[in-house]
């Protein structure tokens, strides 16, 4: 197993799009490939250069998760003898921005050591969606509010705050609410959609040629992928069409193509970016996840009365924090 990570570190390396990554709780490398083409490339360069016959398992599309409205979440962490609350303002980024992260908050509000920990604490982990529990991607995250306890606060207080804030946010997002949650609330929200989440998918961007009399399957086949293309260009006896499909439903492609052509056709893609899925509902319908069973990812927070600590709700943290909300 060591030797194949290293040699798949080196590919890395030369191409860091392969994106590999270790998963020590299953014992597995993951790697990220655009499709059958590249799979069957990586297994012959290990082979050739590192003399190693390496199998891969089947594979899955990589999804990731980001906001469309901006939402103010909080997180409080004040069992017995800590405390820390910290709000973070979460705002849709630019596509392709992955995360940033900022603070918005005076240092008379809250001391510069622990601001600096919180902006540590939000970038030093992938923090993960509530839809299907994909990473976030193409979201600003700004330190708005937060408070420390002279004698209470230790450091790890501020990372179950902030990690906290941010799931809170993500579920009032997924409950539609956007700025500041209102108060009170007398029941759970209704986080059945996505709300103001939004799942995203990888995306090709391709180039297709074909013999011109096979223009119409090629674009019923991208049409029928959720795909969409330029006006066809006809070069002779071939057609060319370019523009983009979602990798989930054109990743094995290139053969479709090289079967219907009869090896006369070529077919070209590269890493479009991510998008809003195009079968969301499906998708997180399939992938069953609950947001609030995921304990280490929990939204809720701690809060203490009469020397003991106890949960909140994300949906009553509004209610209970100690810190106004900025927005």
């Amino acid at each position: 197993m060591h030797k194949v990570i290293t040699a798949l570190r080196e590919l890395e390396d030369e191409d860091p799009l392969l994106h590999v990554v270790w998963v020590e709780r299953l014992a597995e490398i993951h790697v990220q490939l655009m499709g059958a083409v590249q799979l069957e490339i990586i297994q012959q360069t290990l082979h050739d250069r590192f003399g190693l016959d390496v199998s891969f398992g089947p594979g899955s599309i990589l999804y990731r998760e980001t906001i469309t409205a901006p939402i103010e979440g909080a997180g409080h962490f004040e069992p017995l003898r800590h405390y820390a609350e910290a709000h973070i303002l979460l705002e849709p980024g630019e596509p392709g921005s992955g995360v940033t992260v900022a603070s918005a908050l005076s240092e008379n509000d809250l001391d510069r050591n622990w601001q600096r920990l919180i902006l540590t604490h939000l970038t030093e982990r992938e923090h993960l969606g509530v839809l299907v529990g994909a990473p976030l991607t193409d979201i600003k995250m700004t330190l708005v509010a937060g408070r420390a306890h002279l004698k209470h606060t230790e450091g790890g207080d501020f990372r179950q705050a902030t990690y906290r804030a941010i799931r809170q946010g993500l579920m009032e997002a997924r409950a539609g609410v956007s700025g500041r949650p209102e108060t009170p609330v007398e029941s759970r929200p209704d986080t059945a959609g996505e709300g103001n989440c939004r799942l995203l998918e990888p995306w090709y961007r391709f180039r297709l040629e074909v013999p011109a009399d096979m223009i119409g399957r090629a674009m019923s086949d991208i049409q029928r992928m959720a795909g969409t293309f330029e006006s066809p260009v006809t070069d002779g006896e071939y057609a060319v069409i370019e523009g983009e499909a979602p990798v989930s439903e054109m990743r094995d492609y290139a053969m479709d193509v090289n079967q219907y052509t009869h090896g006369h056709g070529r077919f070209s893609a590269t890493f479009g970016g991510y998008k809003p899925c195009h079968d969301a509902e499906q998708i997180i319908a399939a992938a069953a996840y609950d947001p609030e069973a995921d304990l280490d990812n929990t939204p809720d927070s701690v809060f203490c009365a009469h020397g003991a600590g106890y949960p909140v709700k994300w949906y009553k943290v509004p209610e209970f924090a100690h810190v106004d909300y900025a927005m």
